[in-house]
């Protein structure tokens, strides 16, 4: 992207008004004519605040004209502003290496695999596994192929970071849930489905997309077996340090370092082929002292490539004598710390120690708001520094306006930061960020908390939570930075925070089952309250754990453990609400394993527990499920007036305030969704009708395509049999239209009715099935 007018207006203003020429400013600055001029020209990627800097020097501007163009400058960026959003696919691609060169070899073979995987003529679609040693570029070799334009991918790319190295890497499972609702997959209705059930529709969609996914980073097989297609024209791209021999039927292509050759090639892409080619044997040098590997030549040619001034020659000298005290940073046995440190070493102080702070951050992205507050910087200068260090080649691009640390880099930055800083000196900013990092945690869970909702202003606030959207899409970006804060809290006995933020994400976690720590969020908070000796607290995060155990993991019998201590607990402390809150989900298991007679009286004895706690919602939850509940068990009429009763609760004035709008619209959906089936078993058409009306199109509204069908399949036939036959005839159609999104069997019963309807009778009914 070009950078804006404005900025190049005032650089050539500046450098006309001191009656330079782009080679005598070029000169004095070292930055290349040719960038010059683009920046000019407003043909250039947006401009850097070290390239502003000398710039600056060159034009010999005072602090007040500094300033002026480096504002100018950061106006440029597209993504500068000071409270991030993000609003990209959690997988999409990266940015791509713009000077990206060799590896022909290798991309001919996998250009073959995506023209063999959109020819779709094979079983399944072919699968390709890259490996080679850390910096030899299989991600950018991935990224490169997924960003051709001739690749016959019309349906896009997708990247997933395993994290092979990571202590707790993603399993399948988070990859799975995490591509489905990239795919369009709603997060409802993922929170209906078992991790098998998930799979099955991971790989049902993945049959039907013409694209590319990349598995960037894995650590193991179990990471990635589950995830590879079984039909279609999906290609799969893994990316490994290893070479995942227990994969079969895969092509392996495997990366070692560049030739002499392509390394030349890599240097005049960056540095220039003018001053490569005037250099041959200098050139050689600096790609045989980074051992041929992409990673560290990429970064030493950055350096070069913005110091027009020095020869390679020079180039090639520093990187021999550089400071060896870091060697066993290592890619195999190629030491590239070299590379690594000659470009630590031109950076200013400040860019410098931001690099080291960075290794503090966890694997995976990360915004400018956290490194921010890492350095205890404006959120400004923050994003200069980082531009300073992806300019110098030590950082990289991530979706939108976030950014990566190659995990090379990372271990070098975590070196010397301890060589430089010592511990006692990442203390203070490991502190602030993780306080940071839960506050923000804190607020944002609890935009989706009835009792909290939007946080008080704030004009310090790094980033912005104006809307539950926006602090539902911080969680998600950072889940991996506030998930490792949250861990250190624990670790460091931090009690009452720990149960503190997962409290605060209590009611959102119903909007992320897929996330994949729930678990792991509520086993500490619940450990927490032990500590704290408070039998109340414990117990509700018991009850919270329950529901991670089932709804997350569906592990049935340590959730009804989970439940059965929070009773205990809840009776011990003399708390009525967490009572009511355990029966319920005693109840919910019981319903699981269709134990439904006792399930039924959980319920009723959490329904009496909510109305002596006075808690609305509660009473509203439990009851939801009791309608069906007791159905199963032979009561309509009870499933009648609990339904009467949810709807005259939802009515009552003195609730208006302590509903939340969205729990009181899923709570009147969910009541007539479930009592239209009672009215349906007992031929009353009428009522049946009614409630299906009533509710018509909202399931569709909210993506839950197979209750939506159901809707349209069941008002049809009660409408066939009040002799309503032409409105009977449109609900079918309707189901019809939603096509491959119902069940089978739902469309079928839609032709049958069509049909019967045709013939002048009624459609045959069966049970209705829920």
């Amino acid at each position: 992207m070009g950078i804006t007018a404005p900025f190049g207006r005032m650089l050539r203003t500046l450098r006309q008004g001191r009656r330079l020429t782009i080679e005598e400013l070029a000169e004095a600055s070292g930055i290349s004519g040719r960038a010059i001029g683009d920046m000019e020209r407003g043909r250039s990627r947006r401009p850097h605040r070290s390239t502003v800097t000398a710039l600056a020097q060159g034009l010999g501007l005072d602090e007040a004209a500094h300033a002026g163009l480096l504002a100018a400058a950061r106006a440029a960026r597209p993504g500068a502003r000071a409270a991030e959003s993000v609003r990209a696919s959690a997988h999409t691609l990266p940015r791509g290496v713009r000077d990206f060169v060799g590896r022909q070899a290798e991309l001919t073979e996998l250009r073959a695999l995506v023209r063999e995987a959109a020819d779709g003529r094979a079983g399944a679609p072919p699968v390709a596994v890259v490996s080679g040693p850390p910096g030899s570029g299989k991600t950018s070799l991935a990224v490169r192929l997924a960003e051709e334009p001739s690749a016959p991918c019309p349906d896009g790319a997708f990247l997933v970071d395993m994290r092979g190295l990571d202590e707790r890497p993603p399993s399948a499972e988070q990859a799975v849930a995490g591509l489905l609702g990239t795919w369009g997959v709603g997060v409802a209705e993922l929170a209906r489905l078992t991790a098998e059930e998930r799979l099955g529709r991971y790989h049902e969609v993945a049959t039907g997309l013409r694209a590319v996914l990349v598995l960037d980073n894995a650590g193991s097989e179990a990471q990635v077996r589950p995830l590879l297609p079984r039909a279609g024209r999906l290609l799969v791209v893994v990316t490994s340090r290893r070479t995942l021999a227990g994969l079969e039927g895969v092509r392996r292509v495997a990366l070692g370092t560049l030739s002499p050759r392509e390394s030349a090639a890599l240097l005049r892409a960056v540095v220039g082929a003018g001053r490569v080619d005037a250099e041959p044997g200098a050139a050689g040098r600096v790609a045989g002292l980074c051992g041929h590997l992409p990673l560290a030549l990429r970064v030493a040619a950055n350096w070069a490539a913005t110091r027009t001034n020095w020869s390679l020659e020079r180039l090639a000298g520093r990187l021999a004598d550089e400071d060896r005290r870091l060697d066993a940073l290592s890619a195999g046995d190629l030491k590239v710390n070299s590379a690594f440190a000659l470009s630590c070493s031109r950076l200013a102080p400040e860019a410098a120690r931001m690099f080291r702070l960075l290794s503090l951050l966890p694997g995976g992205d990360f915004g400018a708001a956290a490194a921010a507050v890492l350095a205890d910087v404006p959120p400004a200068e923050a994003e200069d520094l980082l531009e300073e260090l992806l300019e110098a080649g030590l950082l990289m691009t991530s979706r939108q306006d976030r950014y990566r640390l190659h995990d090379l880099l990372r271990l070098y930055a975590a070196a010397r930061r301890h060589s430089e800083d010592g511990e006692e000196g990442s203390l203070a900013p490991r502190s602030r960020l993780r306080h940071w990092l839960l506050d923000t945690a804190v607020l944002a869970g609890r935009w989706h908390e009835p009792d909290y909702g939007r946080p008080p202003e704030d004009p310090g606030r790094l980033v912005a939570l104006d809307d539950r959207e926006q602090a539902a899409r911080w969680i998600r970006a950072e889940g991996d930075t506030w998930l490792a804060a949250f861990r250190e809290a624990a670790a460091l006995g931090e009690h009452t925070r720990v149960v503190e933020v997962a409290e605060a994400m209590h009611w959102f976690s119903d909007h992320w089952v897929s996330w994949g720590h729930w678990v792991e969020v509520y086993e500490r908070a619940a450990a927490a309250g032990a500590a704290l000796r408070d039998a109340t607290l414990e117990a509700t995060h018991r009850n919270y754990l329950t529901w991670a155990y089932w709804a997350c993991a569906r592990r049935h019998d340590e959730a009804v453990e989970a439940a059965t201590s929070a009773l205990r607990l809840a009776r011990t402390g003399g708390d009525t609400l967490q009572q009511a809150w355990a029966y319920a989900y005693l109840g919910w298991l019981r319903d699981a394993v269709d134990d439904l007679p006792l399930a039924a009286d959980h319920y009723l004895r959490a329904a009496r527990l909510f109305t002596a706690a006075d808690d609305v919602n509660g009473y509203l939850q439990v009851s939801c499920g009791m309608i069906r509940v007791l159905r199963g068990v032979g009561r309509a009429q009870a499933a009648v007036e609990t339904c009467r009763g949810i709807l005259d609760a939802l009515a009552d004035p003195r609730h208006q305030d302590r509903i939340p709008p969205n729990v009181r619209e899923f709570t009147a959906l969910s009541a007539l969704y479930a009592v239209s089936f009672v009215h349906l078993d007992e031929e009353r058409w009428e009522d049946a009708v009614d409630a299906l009306r009533s509710i018509r199109g909202q399931f569709d509204a909210r993506g839950w395509h197979k209750q939506a069908g159901k809707v349209h399949l069941h008002l049809a036939h009660a409408l066939a049999r009040r002799g309503e036959r032409a409105e009977a005839a449109a609900e079918y159609r309707a189901v019809l239209a939603l096509d491959a999104r119902v069940p089978a069997d739902v469309r079928n019963d839609a032709r049958a009715g069509l049909a019967a309807l045709s013939a002048g009778r009624p459609a045959p009914l069966t049970r209705f099935a829920q």
